[in-house]
C-alpha cells in the first residue's frame, strides 16, 4: 500500500504523451468552436433568421414529400437486393471482372429507368455496391439514376430552348459512363483484386426462380415509379398527365400484386395481408383527398408484415432497416445544412441569391466552375431545376453555366455526398464529386462558345 501511494504523486505529475495530447486536442478543439459559433451567433440578423426558417422549411418538405413516397421505397428495394440477389449475380452482371459493355450498359440503363432524385438512387446505390458490383459500373447507376430523366430533359428542351435539353440528354448519357470508367482507371488495382477474389466466390444456391425475382423487383419499382409520378406543367404532355390522373391506381394494383406474392412465395399469412388491405382501403375511402394517409398505412403495414414474419421476409425487413438507419440522418442532416447555406426556391439562405446571379453570367471558367459548384452542393428534387434556372438565365446566367448546374446538381447534393462517403469511403467519394464537377465545367464551358 505504501509502495501505490508513493508513486501516485510522480504518476500525476507526469506530463501527457503526444500520442494523449493528439487524443485530447480534436474534441477540445470542436469544444471551442461549437463554443465561439454560439457565442458570435448573430441571432438578431434577419438574414440568419430567414435562413434557418428556410432550412426547416425545406426539410420539413423533404419529409413529407420525399421520405414516404421515394426513400422508404427505396429502402426495401436496397434490402430485397441484399436478400433475394446473390453476389454472384451483381459480380456477374455488374462486378469488376465483368464485361465493360454489359455492365456499364446494365448500369445506365437501369438507372436511367429509375429516374429517382439523388437522394432516393442512393439506398439501391449501397445495395449493389455491397453485393459486389464494381465500383465503375455502381457509379454509372448512381449519376444515371436522377441525371438522366426523361421528362426532366424534356421540360429542359421546352422551357430553356431544344439545343440545351438536347446537350442535357447527351451530356448526361455520356457521363454516366465517363466517370464510371474513369473511376474505375483510377482504382483499377484495387478492382482488379476485387474481381480476383471474385473467381472463389460459391454459387449461391437457387431458392426461388429468376423470373419470380424479377416479378418481384418490378413489383417494387412500380409501386415507387407511381408513387413519386409528378405532374407535367406543360399541358401538352397527355400521356404523363394521364398517368399521373391515375398514379394511386397503378400503385395500388402494384401493391396487390406484392400481397399476392407475399403469400403465394413468401409463404406469409393471407390474414396479415387482407387485414392490412382492409386498413388501407378504409383510410383510402375515409380520406379521398389526401392519398398519402393510405399510402403510409400501406408502409406501415408492408414493414410490419415482413418483420413479423420469420424467414427470409425477416430477413429483408432487417436489411432494409440496417439501410435506413444509416443513410436516412445523414441525409436529414445534408438537407438542413444545404437549405441553412442555400435556402430553398423563392427564400434566402446564408449566402445571398443575388451573389450567385452575380457570378454566374456570362461564359467564363469562373462562373462554369461556380455554377457546377452550387449545382453540385444545393438539393435539387426532381424537375425543380427547370424553373430556377429558368428564373437564374432571366437574371443574367449564361447558357454555360446553365448546362453545367443542369450536368452536376440534379446527380450530386451535399445529403447525397454525406451518403456515399458513407458507403465508399472519403477519397472515392472526393474523386466522384471533382469528375462530375470538372466535366460538368467543361462540358458547359464548350456549350456556352457555340451558344
Amino acid at each position: 500500500m505504501e509502495g501505490c501511494a508513493d508513486a501516485a504523486p510522480e504518476e500525476a505529475g507526469e506530463a501527457p504523451s503526444l500520442v494523449e495530447w493528439r487524443g485530447i486536442a480534436k474534441p477540445l478543439l470542436a469544444i471551442v468552436a461549437a463554443f465561439l459559433v454560439f457565442y458570435f451567433l448573430p441571432i438578431e440578423s434577419a438574414r440568419l433568421q430567414e435562413a434557418v426558417i428556410s432550412s426547416l422549411a425545406l426539410t420539413r418538405w423533404y419529409a413529407r414529400e420525399h421520405v414516404l413516397l421515394c426513400l422508404v421505397p427505396a429502402f426495401f428495394i436496397a434490402g430485397a437486393i441484399a436478400t433475394f440477389v446473390s453476389q454472384a449475380a451483381v459480380m456477374k452482371y455488374l462486378g469488376a471482372g465483368a464485361r465493360k459493355v454489359l455492365a456499364y450498359g446494365v448500369s445506365s440503363v437501369s438507372g436511367s429507368i429509375l429516374a429517382v432524385c439523388s437522394c432516393t438512387v442512393l439506398p439501391l446505390f449501397a445495395g449493389i455496391w455491397k453485393r459486389g458490383a464494381g465500383l465503375g459500373p455502381a457509379i454509372a447507376f448512381l449519376y444515371s439514376g436522377p441525371a438522366i430523366n426523361v421528362l426532366a430533359i424534356v421540360m429542359t428542351a421546352r422551357v430553356l430552348g431544344l439545343e440545351i435539353g438536347i446537350a442535357r440528354a447527351v451530356g448526361a448519357i455520356s457521363f454516366s459512363v465517363v466517370i464510371g470508367f474513369i473511376m474505375y482507371l483510377i482504382y483499377r488495382k484495387e478492382e482488379t483484386q476485387k474481381a480476383q477474389a471474385a473467381l472463389h466466390l460459391p454459387e449461391a444456391p437457387v431458392t426461388r426462380p429468376l423470373w419470380q425475382n424479377a416479378v418481384q423487383f418490378a413489383l417494387l419499382v412500380a409501386v415507387l415509379i407511381f408513387a413519386t409520378w409528378s405532374r407535367s406543367e406543360d399541358a401538352s404532355d397527355v400521356f404523363w398527365n394521364a398517368v399521373y390522373a391515375v398514379k394511386w391506381w397503378l400503385a395500388g394494383i402494384a401493391a396487390v400484386g406484392l400481397g399476392a406474392i407475399l403469400v403465394a412465395w413468401f409463404r406469409v399469412k393471407a390474414a396479415k395481408v387482407a387485414l392490412a388491405a382492409a386498413v388501407v382501403v378504409a383510410l383510402a375511402l375515409l380520406f379521398p383527398g389526401s392519398p398519402l394517409a393510405a399510402f403510409s398505412a400501406a408502409i406501415v403495414a408492408f414493414g410490419w408484415i415482413l418483420a413479423s414474419t420469420r424467414g427470409e421476409t425477416q430477413s429483408w425487413f432487417l436489411s432494409s432497416w440496417d439501410f435506413a438507419k444509416q443513410i436516412t440522418p445523414l441525409l436529414l442532416g445534408g438537407v438542413l445544412v444545404a437549405g441553412l447555406l442555400l435556402g430553398q426556391p423563392g427564400t434566402e439562405g446564408i449566402i445571398p441569391s443575388a451573389w450567385v446571379e452575380r457570378l454566374v453570367g456570362g461564359n467564363s471558367l469562373g462562373a462554369n466552375l461556380f455554377s457546377a459548384v452550387v449545382g453540385a452542393f444545393m438539393y435539387f428534387a426532381t424537375l425543380t431545376e427547370v424553373p430556377i434556372l429558368q428564373g437564374l438565365i432571366a437574371a443574367g446566367m449564361g447558357k454555360g453555366p446553365a448546362l453545367a448546374l443542369l450536368l452536376s446538381g440534379p446527380a450530386l447534393s451535399l445529403p447525397n455526398m454525406l451518403v456515399i462517403r458513407s458507403v465508399i469511403g472519403t477519397q472515392k467519394t472526393v474523386v466522384y464529386c471533382s469528375l462530375v464537377v470538372i466535366l460538368s465545367t467543361a462540358c458547359g464551358m464548350v456549350f456556352g462558345a457555340f451558344f
